[in-house]
């Protein structure tokens, strides 16, 4: 674990910042990784409701996150902080429990839960891709998704082989991704979704 100085000169004398939040113990290679807890690999401890202030504005060309952001309970507040630190053309690429996973409900951790729409609050809804638009005036945050992915697997081998099916078709177009969570979610529940976001950034030059 790192002091804040040694953090800050970390990511600055990187030549591609990727940043892992939530890392765990299992951080990969060339990835700087924070968590609130003290493990092998974590290199800053922090608490992740309380932002990202340790890090410069427009300083990062990526941030992943695997199962971090259903725990957040100021999530909107770590959005904008996750946009403000990408540089433009960065992403941020994200991985949660799908709402219909019947996982999600035993962790008590968990402060909430995901849909294909979940982002688009945070997007212009011209860019959307889906038919369904949604609301995007509860905040002035703008990202575009280059990449959602509904998520079927199990456990349990011969299920997972199911599944796996399951994720080939739903995600073989948007009308069936929005088919499945309209019709189909707790007939056939998915347990994660992937997202790629890319913040779109206001021009700052001077007029």
């Amino acid at each position: 674990m790192k002091t804040l100085a040694e953090f800050r000169n970390l990511v600055k004398s990187t030549e591609k910042v990727i940043i892992e939040l939530g890392c765990g113990p299992n951080k990969k290679p060339g990835v700087i990784g924070i968590d609130q807890f003290s493990l092998p690999g974590v290199d800053y401890v922090t608490d992740l409701e309380h932002g990202l202030p340790f890090l410069e504005s427009d300083s990062v060309d990526e941030i992943i996150s695997r199962h971090v952001l259903e725990h957040i309970e100021n999530f909107q507040f770590l959005m904008e902080e996750i946009h403000r630190v990408l540089k433009p053309g960065g992403r941020k690429v994200i991985t949660v429990p799908h709402f219909s996973s019947p996982y999600y409900y035993s962790d008590f951790t968990h402060r909430r839960f995901f849909g294909l729409y979940t982002f688009d609050y945070f997007t212009d809804p011209a860019s959307s891709r889906l038919k369904r638009k949604v609301p995007s005036f509860y905040s002035e945050l703008r990202f575009t998704i280059s990449y959602r992915k509904l998520v079927f697997k199990s456990p349990f081998k011969v299920r997972n082989l199911i599944k796996m099916f399951f994720t080939r078709l739903f995600n073989s177009t948007t009308y069936l991704q929005e088919l499945y969570e309209e019709q189909f979610c707790y007939l056939i529940p998915c347990q994660e979704i992937e997202f790629i976001l890319t913040p779109v950034k206001k021009n700052t030059e001077p007029k």
